[in-house]
């Protein structure tokens, strides 16, 4: 089995006070072991509802997340409990994700204590103090509290909270977007890094696809709650083919002078993600919505080579 978690069908539905709110919508997706898959986006478009679900921080409202083939929307708590330690995450704001009344080596230790890892506390300190240095923070800090370090070491305090319990799997919620560009490159590097020595599985969700051209394998452009198009990433920047994924890499800023990108405007209003219509929810912003478009609901399909775009006419549109 080459899969680490398979996703299939997974929707996340909210009820507010004028109907259900589609968060994420009928998504489906594979991740390998020892690579990384990136979810991207606009803000609002279901990105941290999809890990959270994906780890069950959240319940799904239905849909199967199999994690080494067991399918954990139906296993019981007890079960899932012991099955945590495979699965963590690093989220996105390392200040409001870390507690301001404990020091470095308590946030770091909390997982251990809680699953009882070691017996006394020498060995816990030792395996602390392993942890800093896997992540690069200076010993100094242990008992330092969080708002007396700078955003990037707070991050590399979730990082390490992360792996304390040998996780296979992490779900990366926009892990730099709050650092400055210096910073990004040295997390971005070590989460590589990490990779590399431990075979981790990532799911990287952001919106700076930049970033996520860096660091993934494979990538997922959603779009209101569902997936629009998804392939390998090289095959993704080399052959774009939904229109809202064109006008997402249009934005991209390149340096130079003589070979500048057209920029692609998207006009017209959102989709109101609550009790959406049956139809292709980027037509009143898309530059080739038809009417078959407003009528029915374009699904995932494979265009060749594993790339998959949910457009009623990629083919016509790309002159495939």
């Amino acid at each position: 089995m080459s899969e680490i978690l398979k996703v299939r069908n997974l929707k996340k539905y909210y009820p507010v006070s004028s109907g259900t709110l589609h968060a994420v919508d009928d998504v489906s997706f594979d991740l390998n072991y020892g690579e990384t898959l990136g979810i991207v986006g606009e803000s609002g478009c279901g990105k941290s509802t999809l890990g959270k679900t994906v780890l069950r921080l959240i319940n799904p409202t239905s849909g199967e997340i199999n994690f080494e083939g067991k399918d954990i929307t139906v296993i019981d708590n007890r079960e899932f409990t012991a099955l945590r330690p495979q699965m963590q995450m690093i989220f996105q704001d390392p200040m409001s994700s870390l507690n301001p009344r404990m020091s470095v080596s308590q946030q770091i230790a909390e997982p251990l204590r809680i699953y009882k890892v070691f017996k006394n506390s020498a060995d816990l300190e030792k395996r602390v103090l392993e942890l800093m240095d896997t992540v690069g923070l200076a010993r100094r800090y242990v008992e330092t509290y969080p708002h007396e370090l700078d955003g990037g070491r707070r991050q590399r305090i979730g990082v390490a909270r992360a792996l304390a319990l040998n996780p296979k799997l992490i779900v990366c919620d926009e892990p730099v977007s709050a650092l400055d560009v210096l910073i990004q490159a040295q997390i971005l590097n070590l989460l590589q890094d990490l990779q590399k020595e431990r075979g981790l599985s990532y799911m990287f969700i952001t919106h700076n696809l930049s970033v996520v051209k860096h660091i993934s394998n494979k990538i997922c452009v959603m779009y209101l709650g569902q997936v629009i198009e998804q392939c390998e990433t090289k095959e993704l920047f080399n052959k774009t083919l939904h229109p809202y994924t064109q006008a997402l890499l249009s934005a991209i800023p390149v340096p130079s002078l003589k070979n500048r990108r057209e920029r692609i405007i998207l006009k017209g209003e959102l989709t109101s993600p609550i009790n959406p219509k049956d139809n292709c929810r980027f037509a009143p912003r898309c530059l080739y919505a038809r009417e078959e478009c407003f009528s029915s609901c374009p699904k995932l399909q494979d265009i060749g080579g594993n790339h998959q775009v949910a457009c009623h006419f990629v083919k016509e549109i790309n002159k495939l």
